[in-house]
């Protein structure tokens, strides 16, 4: 009777071990799951949410955890989360329905070049290779300016917007058609600038095109800072000029401020090309943490998108992005 009562409490013991484990094992992605969806990114919790597309994939582990020991509950909460995170992050590799637009092609390379120390010789390479028409870098100094005209990008895109400075804070816009009004403007966070200009392309409207790079948040104590320079950044003009925004974001579609910036009306390229999960930026300094996406091209919606490809640039920590856009045809 002694040995049937203690094996029954062993066996209760073991199946609230195994039922706490498994809740245990849950609450990390659901908790995941109402920050993502209520748009908490802020203090220690930004960096975080860019990692969610691992998140997504990670929640299926508590999910089969609490299959395999039959915690109903617990099951029922996991496949809730796994279903929430990945609705909200399969849809970038499924390319997207995409606007009639008849008008001229458009191909459009953004890099930032590390304080620039990227090899300018790629950087070229792949403005050459891939016909490029607009070129917006980030991170860009007077060194590598020099020498990225020294090897020949002055004749592939003679037309351009250039604010050089040493260290992170320099950013251009080079083109192969003419820009107009063109200038730069410093955001408020890390004083990074921001070269525009309007790119008047045969068989087109104008557009309006910015080299963006708000500050970035690498710690708590300047996510305000990027909360402002996202803020600041040009908001979609669905009803007048078409505007096209790219670089060096420092979000990922997970962020909502970068999110509430695009429903102004923009299309994120890669997310309606179906390459929304490529990653841009890491691993960082050789540590094993896996990439994210922070660089992107946000196309007015009016914009058709065709193709977005990342690609290495050596000396950077970031892949450069191309895009390949049709604009609408003039009227």
């Amino acid at each position: 009777m002694t040995t049937t009562t203690d094996e029954g409490r062993s066996t209760a013991r073991n199946r609230r071990i195994a039922t706490t484990a498994c809740w245990l094992a849950v609450a990390p992605a659901a908790a995941w799951v109402l920050f993502r969806l209520a748009g908490s990114d802020r203090g220690p919790l930004v960096q975080a949410v860019a990692f969610t597309p691992y998140a997504a994939v990670g929640s299926l582990v508590p999910l089969v955890l609490a299959l395999a020991l039959r915690r109903r509950a617990a099951a029922v909460v996991a496949a809730a989360t796994t279903l929430a995170l990945i609705g909200a992050v399969a849809p970038r590799a499924v390319a997207a329905p995409q606007p009639v637009a008849d008008g001229p092609t458009l191909r459009l390379l953004t890099a930032n070049l590390l304080k620039g120390r990227a090899d300018p010789t790629r950087l070229v390479d792949l403005v050459r290779r891939h016909r490029v028409d607009v070129l917006a870098v980030q991170e860009f100094t007077p060194g590598i300016a020099a020498e990225l005209d020294r090897l020949g990008l002055d004749a592939l895109l003679p037309y351009r917007v250039l604010n050089p400075e040493v260290g992170t804070t320099g950013s251009g816009l080079y083109a192969r058609f003419p820009l107009g009004e063109g200038g730069f403007r410093r955001n408020q966070g890390f004083l990074f600038t921001q070269a525009y200009g309007t790119l008047a392309v045969p068989g087109a409207p104008p557009v309006r095109v910015e080299s963006a790079h708000p500050a970035a948040p690498y710690a708590v104590a300047v996510v305000p800072d990027w909360r402002t320079d996202l803020r600041g950044q040009p908001p979609a003009t669905p009803r007048g000029r078409l505007s096209i925004l790219a670089g060096d974001f420092n979000a990922t579609l997970d962020h909502a401020p970068l999110r509430a910036l695009i429903a102004t009306g923009y299309a994120d390229a890669a997310d309606a090309a179906g390459a929304g999960l490529a990653g841009t930026w890491g691993p960082y300094d050789g540590d094993k943490i896996p990439p994210v996406t922070i660089d992107h091209v946000l196309v007015d919606r009016r914009v058709a998108v065709r193709s977005v490809a990342v690609y290495a640039v050596p000396g950077s920590d970031h892949r450069a992005v191309l895009a390949e856009l049709r604009l609408p045809a003039s009227t």
